[in-house]
């Protein structure tokens, strides 16, 4: 007599010989729902929209050293998450999930998004600008999550390299200056690739003020806590 499995059989029975559960292998298969707390742990920077992403391995929304791409420019001169989804949906499969929480996170408060991670998509990636600064953001990028209980990451403020760091009202966006966010021309004195940010500097009169706004990393605290 011949037979064959359908695909919900051969994974019982796969998961059989593994010594798995097929209650565990059948969760595994639909996906699982992680819940992801971000803290702002600044004394006086807020959180722009927090763009959230659950991708395989192979994706990564920039890398530190190199050039800012121009979705990840935007996100760190504007707040603007929208050009930073749409390139991370653009790698398919790679990307599970890709959302924006709304509204701005500010010093000591948390916001807290359910997520799923299924198959390879088991990485997460969060961003969001600091205001007010030229083009700094904060970032947990790839990281890896948990298979059981919670774990938390404590995300760094990165400089995009694509502003110079003036500090001058005119050129930050947001509710303490209300000035132009994304500037598309190249400054003459930016950096020109992405680094740990060093923090808010003072430039002279006329600037805001360091005693108030400068921070030292970490800048969020980040706790991915696996639900079922």
């Amino acid at each position: 007599m011949r037979f064959s499995l359908r695909p919900s059989r051969l994974l019982f029975a796969i998961a059989a010989l593994c010594g798995l559960s097929a209650t565990a292998m059948a969760a595994e298969h639909r996906g699982i729902t992680y819940e992801v707390t971000i803290t702002n742990v600044t004394q006086a920077q807020t959180f722009t929209p927090q763009l959230v992403a659950v991708h395989t391995d192979e994706v990564r929304l920039f890398s530190v050293g190199a050039p800012a791409s121009e979705a990840v420019e935007i996100l760190a001169e504007a707040g603007n998450t929208a050009p930073a989804m749409e390139l991370l949906a653009a790698a398919g499969r790679e990307v599970a999930s890709v959302d924006t929480i709304p509204g701005l996170l500010g010093p000591g408060e948390s916001v807290t998004m359910a997520v799923k991670g299924s198959g390879r998509a088991r990485y997460l990636t969060i961003a969001a600008m600091l205001i007010p600064t030229n083009d700094t953001f904060f970032s947990v990028n790839s990281v890896r999550l948990p298979w059981h209980g919670e774990v938390t990451y404590r995300a760094l403020a990165y400089d995009a390299g694509t502003e110079a760091n003036d500090q001058d009202c005119a050129n930050i966006p947001g509710p303490t200056c209300g000035g132009d966010g994304h500037s598309p021309e190249p400054a003459a004195d930016d950096e020109g690739h992405i680094h740990v940010s060093n923090g808010f500097h003072d430039l002279g009169a006329g600037t805001l003020s360091p005693a108030i706004y400068d921070w030292r990393n970490p800048v969020a605290v980040v706790t991915v806590k696996r639900k079922r």
